[in-house]
């Protein structure tokens, strides 16, 4: 009997296999393997990933069978090692497992998981699932509230509105996958982002569904790190069907935390599974994120929604008030709609404000009562500033350009406007020190740090420049 060399039983194969897929397939998922050894008809290769090990049981396993038993005979086996990154701090040397190739129902249905052995390898015995959590069993984290139903459609939202409509009725089989739903606060992205989730589990209840906030999904991670086990954290991710990240602008200046989900997002697309993003800004006005990243938004659609025209500000009084039971006039309901303006949240909290008017004072609703609530409403809301305004603001103070603040350059009243800018997004937003960085010039949290420190200096120290600072502050809380 002939004796079989691994590295010619490979080769064979390759020749076999490159005849048989396009070259960009065999170039991406077949010459980075690396044959191992062959030993009782079974050969072993080495796979950079275990993502690289799933796309080859997902999408070539036909192939590599056929053709393994055409080179070695019926009974030929084949193994895998895959490399995988080990996270424990007593070594940073790769570490592989040995997993037996098998028929991709009975791989997707196996119910286990990773386990850490003694010597600091990994032991998989099933890449999809972590402990104890079956798909049936994973809370989609949704709102019953926020349904399509709720949801109404007006010119500022119809095209997000019926991509949503598509991908829920098809989710992962339309040209929308990601579907990014983008803008100001208060506009309905969650609600939208929701109601395609809600919809997919009324149509398929056996999906799994999950809706995650950028923050949580962040605090999540960094957990996961520090417990050593981010393969878990990634696999519990990479098994979801419809994935619903909310506020994703909120990875700006995260930079592992981008990693993470960068693998996790081309996971889920190769696999045909539905990805939903919410954002601030499309793509394309996003700072902080991996251009990576951002392109891979990019590959499905980018769909934006607008402050509510009078219109479909009146029918969604209308819907509310409907749906509590409540006698309004249409007198009532077309000033509360005229003079709320800016976003569906505003507009629906004037709505309950005034009910609260009503029932704590026993008063009548009248156009009067609805006139000296809103007048108190708009009287007290403040403005949101944003980290944008504050350079445009402090770029036009100091008569620079607007995007001056995000060049690399050393000049000193560049650097000054800088900081201050810096200074002001610490003290007038929310935003995280990494996050204010990231958007200022792509700097880091301490160099955020060191401008607040310099700006507070020169204010106790400089009494023009206090001068200034105040005059600034004034203008951007006009």
């Amino acid at each position: 009997m002939k004796v079989v060399d691994y590295q010619e039983a490979w080769g064979n194969c390759l020749k076999i296999i490159k005849d048989n897929v396009p070259p960009v397939s065999f170039k991406t998922w077949f010459e980075p393997i690396v044959p191992l050894r062959l030993e009782n008809n079974v050969l072993t290769i080495q796979v950079p990933s275990p993502f690289f090990y799933e796309y080859l049981e997902e999408q070539f396993i036909d192939i590599l069978r056929k053709t393994l038993r055409k080179e070695l005979g019926q009974g030929a086996k084949l193994e895998y090692n895959v490399v995988m990154e080990n996270h424990s701090a007593l070594s940073s040397k790769p570490v592989t497992v040995v997993l037996p190739t098998q028929n991709k129902t009975e791989l997707r249905n196996k119910p286990v998981s990773m386990q850490h052995t003694s010597n600091g390898d990994y032991k998989i015995k099933n890449p999809f699932v972590i402990p104890g959590i079956k798909k049936l069993h994973v809370d989609p984290q949704l709102n019953p509230d926020n349904t399509f139903t709720n949801y109404v459609e007006g010119e500022c939202n119809r095209l997000a509105r019926s991509a949503g409509m598509a991908v829920a009725n098809a989710p992962g089989k339309t040209a929308f996958n990601p579907l990014l739903i983008y803008g100001n606060s208060g506009l309905g992205k969650t609600h939208l982002a929701q109601a395609i989730g809600i919809r997919v589990k009324e149509k398929s209840p056996e999906k799994v569904v999950l809706y995650v906030n950028a923050v949580k999904f962040q605090t999540q991670y960094v957990e996961a790190v520090r417990n050593n086990n981010t393969n878990d954290f990634v696999h519990f991710y990479q098994m979801i069907d419809v994935l619903i990240i909310d506020d994703v602008h909120e990875f700006a200046g995260k930079e592992k935390t981008q990693d993470t989900f960068f693998h996790i997002f081309n996971h889920l697309h190769q696999a045909g599974k539905q990805i939903i993003l919410t954002s601030d800004k499309p793509p394309v006005e996003l700072q902080g994120l991996e251009q990576r990243l951002l392109s891979r938004f990019k590959w499905g659609l980018s769909a934006d929604l607008q402050s509510p025209d009078f219109e479909t500000r009146v029918a969604i009084l209308r819907q509310k008030i409907y749906k509590d039971g409540i006698d309004l006039s249409d007198e009532v309901v077309e000033y509360i709609a005229t003079n709320i303006t800016n976003n569906i949240r505003e507009l629906e909290g004037a709505l309950i404000s005034l009910l609260a008017q009503s029932t704590l004072n026993r008063k009548e609703i009248t156009i009067e009562l609805a006139s000296e609530m809103i007048d108190k409403l708009v009287k007290n809301t403040k403005r949101e500033i944003s980290i944008d305004y504050i350079q445009k603001i402090v770029s036009e103070y100091f008569g620079l350009p607007s995007d001056v603040l995000h060049t690399k350059t050393r000049k000193r009243e560049i650097v000054q406007a800088r900081q201050i800018a810096m200074y002001f997004s610490k003290s007038l937003t929310k935003s995280s020190l990494s996050t204010i960085g990231s958007l200022i010039g792509g700097k880091d949290h301490a160099t955020v740090l060191h401008a607040c420190k310099t700006v507070n200096n020169l204010i106790d120290t400089d009494k023009r420049f206090k001068n200034q600072i105040e005059d600034i502050e004034r203008k951007l809380k006009l």
